[in-house]
C-alpha cells in the first residue's frame, strides 16, 4: 500500500499596498528621465514634496522639459483623497541657507612682570652693619662673652674679618695700631697712631686687674684685650681681625681714660 503526499504551494510575501504606494507607484511608472533629475516624496503623513536636484554644468542655463503628467484616474480612491487634501510644497532651485556664526576675537596677554633689581652695598657699609653674632661666622674662633655689654670690645668686634693691610687705619684694612685707634675714636677718645706711642698713652695695670676693653701691648705689636685668655687685634700680612687666644708670654696692659 502506497502512500503519497501532496505539497502545498505558498504564496510569496508582499509588501502591504496603501494608498500612499499605489501613489508612488503610478507616479514612477509614468515619469521619463529628462535633463534635471525630480524626486517625488510621499511622507507618511501625507505631504507630497517636489526636490529638483540641479546638475552644476553649463546645460543648467537651458529650460528643462516639463514633466510628464501623472494619471490619477489609475489611482483607487482613497489614494486620490490623500492626493486631493494633501499640500505640496515646493523648494526653489536658488534657496540660499546662512549661518549666524559668533564673532571671535583674541586678546593680546598681559607682559610678565620685569625683574626686581636690587643695589647690592658696599663692603665697607656691609662691616659696618654687621652684627657680633653675624661676624662670629667670619672668623673660626668664637666671640667672647665679654663682648657684650662692653663699649669698645662691642665696636671692635664690628670688623672682625677685615684684612690687615700694612699701614691701614679705615675699614678697608687695618694694621695693629691703625685698629687700636680708630676703634677707640669711635668712642670719641684719641690715641696715638703708632704701638710704641700707644704704650704710654694710658696707665699701666697687672695682669690680674686688667679688664676687658684695655689695651695689650708687646714689642712691636697692640691689641685690646678681650678678657680670660682672649684678645682681639689685627695680627700680620695675610690675616685678619679676629678674636684669638693671647700669645706673648709677658704683655703690658693698658687702662685708657
Amino acid at each position: 500500500m502506497s502512500e503519497s503526499t501532496t505539497r502545498a504551494r505558498h504564496r510569496a510575501a508582499r509588501r502591504p499596498s496603501t494608498p500612499l504606494t499605489e501613489l508612488a507607484s503610478a507616479a514612477s511608472e509614468q515619469m521619463g528621465t529628462v535633463g534635471r533629475r525630480t524626486a517625488v516624496v510621499a511622507a507618511s503623513s501625507g505631504l507630497m514634496v517636489s526636490m529638483v536636484a540641479v546638475p552644476a554644468t553649463a546645460a543648467d542655463h537651458v529650460a528643462a522639459p516639463a514633466l510628464a503628467a501623472v494619471d490619477t484616474a489609475a489611482l483607487t480612491a482613497s489614494a486620490r483623497a490623500v492626493l486631493n487634501t494633501s499640500p505640496v510644497v515646493a523648494s526653489p532651485a536658488e534657496a540660499v541657507f546662512t549661518v549666524d556664526a559668533p564673532a571671535v576675537t583674541a586678546e593680546k596677554p598681559a607682559p610678565p612682570p620685569e625683574p626686581v633689581r636690587t643695589r647690592t652695598a658696599s663692603r665697607t657699609a656691609e662691616r659696618a652693619a654687621a652684627t657680633p653674632a653675624a661676624q662670629t661666622q667670619a672668623t673660626n674662633n668664637p666671640i667672647p662673652q665679654s663682648v657684650s655689654g662692653n663699649a669698645v670690645l662691642e665696636v671692635a668686634a664690628r670688623y672682625v674679618g677685615v684684612p690687615y693691610v700694612s699701614g691701614g687705619s679705615t675699614p678697608d684694612g687695618f694694621d695693629c695700631s691703625g685698629f687700636t685707634s680708630y676703634v677707640y675714636a669711635q668712642l670719641g677718645i684719641s690715641l696715638p697712631r703708632t704701638s710704641s706711642a700707644q704704650r704710654n698713652a694710658g696707665q699701666v695695670v697687672s695682669r690680674a686687674d686688667a679688664q676687658p676693653g684695655d689695651l695689650i701691648w708687646s714689642p712691636g705689636h697692640i691689641g685690646i684685650y678681650a678678657g680670660g685668655n682672649q684678645m682681639i687685634d689685627a695680627p700680620r700680612p695675610g690675616k685678619t681681625i679676629q678674636f684669638r687666644s693671647i700669645w706673648q708670654s709677658n704683655p703690658t696692659f693698658i687702662r685708657i681714660g
